[in-house]
């Protein structure tokens, strides 16, 4: 269980981390995917810049927890993920559903799920031993 849980930690990292890279390299083809267009320069620069962090702390988190069994940046990802299911909760009663909308809130449920397993289940390490 403990190989399965890293293995689907550091794919979901990976696979966040790379979704981050696209909203730093091509915004204009990334964003449109998640529902996101900016009207202005600006607008790219948000998304670019907020989406960038999102997507690369979060996997980044994901994958460093497995790598190193280190169950304690994995609190980063189901926070992260945790509050981002919590807007879209809200989002639903507040503009109301829209078609696929369970989808991604079953992605952030399930990384949430599984960063909180991961930090369960993984020892945890003082900071100078990830360091080193």
């Amino acid at each position: 269980m403990r190989l399965f849980l890293t293995a689907v930690l550091f794919v979901g990292g990976l696979f966040f981390a790379i979704t981050g890279i696209g909203f730093l390299l091509m915004p204009q083809s990334t964003a449109p995917a998640l529902g996101l267009v900016a009207a202005t320069a600006e607008g790219w620069s948000t998304i670019r810049a907020d989406m960038t962090a999102y997507f690369i702390v979060g996997g980044s988190c994901m994958i460093w927890g497995a790598w190193r069994r280190a169950g304690d940046v994995l609190l980063v990802p189901a926070a992260l993920f945790g509050i981002a299911l919590v807007g879209r909760v809200v989002s639903a009663a507040a503009d109301g559903a829209y078609d696929g909308f369970v989808i991604p809130m079953i992605i952030e449920a399930a990384v949430v799920i599984v960063s909180i397993m991961g930090n369960r289940m993984l020892p945890h390490h003082k900071v100078e031993e990830l360091a080193g």
